[in-house]
């Protein structure tokens, strides 16, 4: 599975399979409706940009998620601290790390009413992975046995199998789950939205599902999908399981602009809003007060290198960019101060991450970084510099890294290559660019595996790296059971990576949301989880 994401779900935004993820600062879509609609029947609205799908495989936008992650209780789930934790599921038990044994909680119903039983988790799982069925999180399922099956390389092949093999329906209550390879991370991947059951209604009709999902969580749908207007979801009454919500619903409003969801949340028209625009951010503070909600997020920005152009081929020269990034300096100019300056390939938030371990090579020093550069020979030719137009920030930052290129590197000769958002993923999948990329990661689960393996495996990612040695750590550690023992293979393999440089951490995003009046018991996490709407209180 390669999950790349490149302007976030980021604080949120993800289309990617990863395709694009764009921050929620700058999509959306217009406002509808106004006032402080929830404060009187027991419901709140909430703003994010229009959802592309709401069946849960065949998405993997953050905006969609918002929606999803109500309407359906996945086997997992993660807890504040961003650990698997049963939820439609009983347990998730291995003793190999390959075989899993999933017993299904009993007496979950749909809103439909139909039972939810093992047999509804094979189905969902067997459409998103077959092939012709197109399903954007289908890769999300290539750990499991047969996969490779039902989704031929070549694309004008027919399948040799419609169902996935290692997926066995042991009985009402209890799957039976075999992978190709031991994978320890298997119960955090279980977490994500992909995973979600279906009912035969869902199966019968796809389409109609899409547009009016049938779930077995603790919202269902309170009307039909108003398409970029909004989304209605009212309490589940039958609902089992122990999110049950502390409010009557959430309407989910759709923006074309950040700034004006930003505008309703002050006025009172929007109750929450999980991404405020950076340049509004200081203003929020002051505003909102209390209501105002930071802390440090799981979304890395990167930059990368295309290592299939030999010009870039010497890890010195790559180093030696990365220590002319002033890292805090970019923080303050363009976040606010309120980025925090990676020190690793991973945030804070995400279990294996040490403080420093990027040492040197991410520390400003421009005169090191210039004895490294003479060392590796300089650099000749145009250096292109590639970034979409997603966000505006983007360009900001990259302006300061070319500066800081020309006055300390001497690279006089830099362009910027300014992308527009729907090319610019499918640009770097097909190698075009010539310089170096900026990219991100925001977790689909919270793992070193990850941003490791996604991010830096050989065969797809997007510099053209390859390291036996890398690949090596990190399969050891995808099997062994030992949660301490995978940590420390995972930063044994961070280490190799942040040797050779082929992609520089930059800064790790920051959480700024806000709430209303109207609303109490506001929880936006930093994992794909986001916004806790059960837990949300109506005044």
């Amino acid at each position: 599975m390669r999950s790349q994401r490149g302007a976030g779900r980021s604080a949120r935004g993800g289309t990617a399979g990863l395709a694009a993820v764009v921050l929620a600062a700058s999509l959306g879509l217009a406002a509808c409706g106004g006032g402080d609609a929830g404060a009187s029947d027991g419901t709140f609205i909430a703003g994010h940009s229009e959802p592309d799908h709401l069946m849960p495989a065949d998405t993997t936008s953050s905006y969609s998620f918002d929606v999803i992650s109500e309407l359906f209780d996945n086997l997992m789930t993660l807890d504040r601290g961003g650990r698997a934790v049963p939820l439609a599921a009983e347990s998730v038990t291995s003793d190999d790390q390959r075989t899993w044994t999933i017993k299904v909680r009993p007496g979950q119903r749909f809103h439909n009413d139909e039972p939810v039983t093992a047999q509804s988790f094979a189905d969902a799982w067997n459409h998103a992975a077959y092939g012709p069925n197109g399903m954007a999180a289908n890769d999300y399922f290539s750990h499991i046995e047969g996969y490779a099956a039902m989704n031929p390389e070549d694309a004008g092949a027919e399948p040799e199998a419609g169902t996935l093999s290692g997926v066995d329906v042991v009985d009402q209550h209890t799957l039976e789950v075999t992978l190709n390879d031991p994978f320890s991370q298997f119960p955090l991947l279980l977490t994500y939205p992909a995973y979600a059951p279906m009912p035969k209604a869902g199966l019968k009709d796809p389409k109609a599902f899409d547009e009016r999902p049938i779930g077995n969580g603790p919202y269902m749908m309170g009307g039909e999908w108003e398409r970029n207007k909004q989304i209605r979801l009212v309490a589940f009454p039958g609902y089992t399981g122990p999110r049950k919500p502390r409010n009557k619903g959430v309407t989910w409003k759709s923006y074309s602009s950040a700034d004006t969801a930003y505008t309703d949340l002050r006025a009172g028209a929007l109750d929450v809003l999980q991404t405020i625009p950076s340049g509004k951010v200081p203003e929020a503070r002051k505003v909102l007060g209390d209501r105002f909600i930071t802390g440090e997020a799981g979304t890395i920005d990167y930059l990368g290198f295309p290592l299939f152009d030999e010009r870039f081929a010497d890890p010195d020269l790559r180093k030696a960019i990365s220590m002319v990034i002033d890292r805090e300096g970019v923080n303050k100019a363009v976040y606010n101060g309120d980025y925090t300056p990676a020190d690793s390939l991973l945030p804070s938030i995400i279990p294996g991450h040490r403080d420093g371990a990027c040492g040197e090579p991410c520390t400003y020093d421009p005169v090191k970084a210039k004895a490294l550069f003479d060392k590796a020979g300089g650099f000749e030719g145009t250096l292109e510099l590639y970034f979409s137009n997603a966000q505006p920030t983007y360009a900001q930052w990259m302006r300061i890294v070319a500066n800081s290129l020309r006055d300390n590197l001497g690279i006089q000769d830099i362009e910027f290559r300014q992308v527009p958002a729907s090319d610019y993923f499918a640009m770097l999948r097909a190698r075009e660019e010539k310089g170096p990329f900026r990219q991100n990661w925001e977790a689909d689960y919270p793992s070193p595996q990850n941003y490791l393996e996604n991010m830096w495996g050989s065969g797809d990612n997007r510099m053209g790296w390859e390291n036996e040695e890398f690949d090596a750590l990190i399969a050891e550690a995808n099997r062994t059971g030992d949660e301490q023992k995978a940590i420390e293979l995972y930063n044994r393999a961070e280490d190799i990576a942040i040797r050779e440089m082929p992609m520089i951490p930059l800064w790790t995003w920051a959480r700024q949301a806000g709430h209303s009046e109207n609303v109490g018991d506001v929880t936006v996490t930093p994992f794909a989880t986001g916004l806790l709407a059960h837990e949300v209180t109506v005044k």
